[in-house]
Formats: structure tokens, C-alpha cells, sequence
């Protein structure tokens, strides 16, 4: 079988970058900035840039006719190997620019694909990104056949162009069915495996990519995690023990990270490994308080953890990388947008101590301040007070036992009220109200797509 994922590595070439600037889409000093980033992450040399604003896409081209011709002189001038265009294109759009280019033209999924199955390095990731890969190959088997013949020979009679194309279609459904199979059974071994720590308390750290996730996780575990200065450097779930001060140990888990648009198709294949994050206690949400996109960025994570229903969750914004900030004010302007972020610097450390404070506030929200009376007999109950909680006080009378003790909220349904009494501890002194970093439980404390953001 051909290579039916079309998914070349575009390392070394010369490549020309376009976009089609829509009016609902985002509005940018420099609209090719991150795809630049991601390019280059790929590894290709730019050597030329196109923008179109429109009122909508052209059907056939994307980009209007004088535009494709002036993409095909970019082209020719500059020697390129490959167009990328930061839109998604239809298989239509793609062969008609590819026309009339004379060179390969990918959109911005297949170039985030790309990127992705270059850095795979475990079995589980390069089965999601093959999964991505061929789910977005499969429309697009017709293009990859031109250079084979279609003309029909007769009725029901069709040249051996459109016979391996069928044959090819059915290979790739094939294989799409099987590694779903596999993935969903690595999904399952995963649930399995995140539920059996249910007794230590985990912490995920989500975040734009190239934001400094894995730079903060060695610096709090030394967990010695590939940190590189360059996009989705990190696709594989690690987890480590992170002493945290003044609470004891917790799990420290590092995940993908997410971007602008992020192909809804690499969300379902990274399901597994976004699992972690599904099942964590609390969320990190780390961001480039250096990049001038910060609040764009801000904004596509929370899509993000919308899109995979765990926005609910509460969530710790971190403003990192305040070390290279160097213009002043806009860290007071980013904190004035997010009073509740925590500024640190996984290079340097700095705010180290306000980030330990915030999350172990954060997590005490997860527990319940109770008073349990019960049987001085209930010996089972009080060991499993002791082992899932915190006993405060404990007061005995002659056939009754009261325990005062902070117990996570998910074990308080498993007491059994026919055996002990539980009620508020009304007199235990409040925490203070430290509501997550977007605000009610999920919902930015301004909305990011507002007017009011600074841009």
C-alpha cells in the first residue's frame, strides 16, 4: 500500500506561509506569527509570506485568483518546496493550489499532524497520531491517486486508478477500526491506573504549548522530562511525587499541550492521554506571561478543557516566564485581568512559595471539616478516618467516640450512616476564599473573548 497518510516530513524545505484573514477570526498584530512557530518547529526554511483578508474563502482556491497566481510567483521566485496555509483547506482547495503551484501544499492540521508524529516516542501517542493521521487522510484518498488513470472502461468498468483507490479506502477503515480498538483498551488500562491513586491527591498541569509546563515539573519533582524550547515538545503523560510544602506528598502529572484550533481529531485520538488531566484534583493552568498572544492563549486553552468537558475543574492560573518579561507594566496588566494568577518563573524559581500556598488552598477546598460521632467499637471507621483524612481532635464518652478530621469530599459518602452521625464542623476556621484563576469553577473571571481584554 502506498503511504496513504501523506503526512511527509517537511524538514528541510523551503516552504511559503499563507493565510486567508476571515472577519470572525482572531485579530492579530502578525497574523502568520504562530504558524511561523509551528513551521519552523517542523523544521522547513520560510522564505515567503501571503495574506488574504476576505469575507469569506474562496470554494475552489481558498484565496482569490490574483492571490494564487501571486502565490505561484512567491513560489517560483524563492524556490520553495512546500505552501502551508494556516486555515483548513478542503481536498478541492488543496489540489487546485497544488495546480497551480507545482509544489505541495498542506493546511494547518496536517502540519500540527506532522509535527506530532515527529515527536511520538511512546507506542500510545504514535497510535493516536496514526489514528489523527488517517482519519484526516481518509477524504483526501482521491487527491493522493491523480497520477493514476480513472477513465471509465465501459459501464461498471473503471481504470486501476479508481479500483486501488477502493482498495486503499477499505485498507485505511480497516486500520482506523483497529487502532480505536487499541486505543480504547489503553484508555481503559489508563482509567484503571489513574483511579488506583485515588488515595494521594494529583495535580495536572495544562497549558498552551511552549508555555513552560515541563521546565515547572522538573523544577518542582526533578523528574528530568524532555523540556525544549519549541511546540508540543511534550506528548506523552508523565507523572511524578512533588513534595508539596506544608501539605506532604501529591502527583504531579505533565500533558500535551494545547494550541489555537487544535484539530478535533487529535483530541479524540489523545483521549488516553488526556486522562490524567480528566481525573486530576486540581488543574495548573500554565501560561507565557512573555508572549504578547498570552490572553489568546488563555482563552484557546480554556476552549480546549471546554471541548473535553473539564472546564468544571478548579483551576490555578500560573503566569510564567515573569523572568522575561521585560516591558514594563504588563505583568500588573496581566495580573489586574487575572487577580487570582500566581506569577512565577520555572527557570528561575521565583514565586515558588505562592505557587505551593495557592495550590495547597486549592486543594483544601477538595475537603470537608466534619464532626463524626460514632461506637468506640467502630474501630474500622476510625482507621478509615485516619487513613483518608486528617483527625483533629478526638473526644471519647463512655460508649461514644466524637472525631473532628478533614476528609476529602469524595469519601464522605462512603461512612456509613447507620453506624455514626455526620455533621459540619461549624466552629473550624475558614480557609480563605481563593476562587480559581477563571473565576466561578470553570468560567474566566472576564470572559476572554470580551472587549475589555487587552489585546
Amino acid at each position: 500500500m502506498q503511504d496513504l497518510e501523506r503526512q511527509q516530513s517537511i524538514n528541510n524545505e523551503r516552504a511559503v506561509l499563507a493565510r486567508v484573514v476571515l472577519p470572525d477570526g482572531e485579530k492579530d498584530d502578525d497574523p502568520l506569527s504562530e504558524i511561523a512557530g509551528l513551521a519552523t518547529t517542523a523544521g522547513t526554511e520560510i522564505v515567503g509570506e501571503l495574506i488574504q483578508r476576505r469575507q469569506s474563502m474562496v470554494s475552489a482556491t481558498a484565496i482569490g485568483k490574483g492571490k494564487v497566481d501571486e502565490l505561484a510567483m512567491l513560489v517560483e521566485n524563492h524556490a520553495a518546496d512546500v505552501v502551508i496555509f494556516d486555515n483548513d483547506l478542503n481536498p478541492a482547495q488543496i489540489r487546485n493550489l497544488e495546480k497551480a503551484s507545482k509544489v505541495k501544499v498542506i493546511d494547518r492540521t496536517e502540519l500540527i499532524l506532522d509535527i506530532f508524529a515527529s515527536n511520538a516516542r511512546t507506542m500510545e501517542a504514535r497510535l493516536a497520531v496514526e489514528l489523527a493521521q488517517l482519519e484526516y487522510s481518509l477524504p483526501r484518498l482521491k487527491r493522493m491517486w491523480t497520477h493514476l488513470s480513472r477513465i471509465k472502461m465501459g459501464v461498471g468498468m473503471r481504470g486501476p486508478g479508481e479500483k486501488q483507490l477502493e482498495m486503499d479506502r477499505r485498507l485505511v477503515e480497516k486500520r482506523i477500526s483497529d487502532l480505536k480498538r487499541e486505543l480504547d483498551v489503553i484508555l481503559r488500562r489508563k482509567e484503571r491506573q489513574v483511579a488506583s491513586r485515588r488515595d494521594v491527591m494529583t495535580v495536572s498541569l495544562v497549558g498552551y504549548t511552549n508555555a513552560g509546563k515541563s521546565t515547572l515539573m522538573n523544577a518542582l519533582t526533578e523528574a528530568d522530562v524532555l523540556a525544549e524550547d519549541k511546540l508540543f515538545a511534550t506528548l506523552d503523560t508523565r507523572t511524578r511525587r512533588w513534595h508539596l510544602p506544608n501539605w506532604g506528598p501529591i502527583l504531579l502529572s505533565d500533558t500535551v499541550g494545547f494550541i489555537r484550533n487544535l484539530p478535533h481529531r487529535l483530541i479524540a485520538s489523545f483521549k488516553a492521554t488526556l486522562e490524567e488531566a480528566r481525573q486530576a484534583d486540581l488543574l495548573l493552568h500554565v501560561a507565557d506571561g512573555s508572549n504578547p498572544a498570552v490572553y489568546k492563549q488563555i482563552k484557546a486553552v480554556y476552549e480546549v478543557l471546554k471541548e473535553i468537558e473539564i472546564e468544571e475543574k478548579d483551576i490555578v492560573l500560573l503566569i510564567n516566564k515573569t523572568d522575561q518579561i521585560t516591558e514594563p507594566g504588563v505583568l500588573d496588566q496581566i495580573l489586574n485581568r487575572y487577580p487570582n494568577a500566581v506569577p512565577i518563573s520555572a527557570y528561575t524559581a521565583e514565586g515558588f512559595p505562592e505557587l505551593a500556598m495557592a495550590v495547597s488552598d486549592a486543594l483544601s477546598r477538595t475537603f470537608e471539616d466534619l464532626l463524626i460521632k460514632t461506637s468506640v467499637a467502630n474501630g474500622r471507621l476510625m482507621a478509615f478516618l485516619a487513613d483518608k483524612g486528617e483527625v483533629l481532635s478526638t473526644r471519647y464518652d463512655e460508649t461514644t467516640v466524637t472525631i473532628h478530621c478533614r476528609l476529602p469530599s469524595r469519601y464522605v459518602g462512603s461512612i456509613n450512616r447507620d453506624e455514626a452521625t455526620v455533621e459540619p464542623y461549624n466552629n473550624a476556621p475558614t480557609s480563605p476564599d481563593l476562587t480559581d484563576s477563571f473565576g466561578e469553577l470553570g468560567t474566566p473571571a472576564v470572559d476572554p473573548a470580551s472587549p475589555q481584554s487587552p489585546e
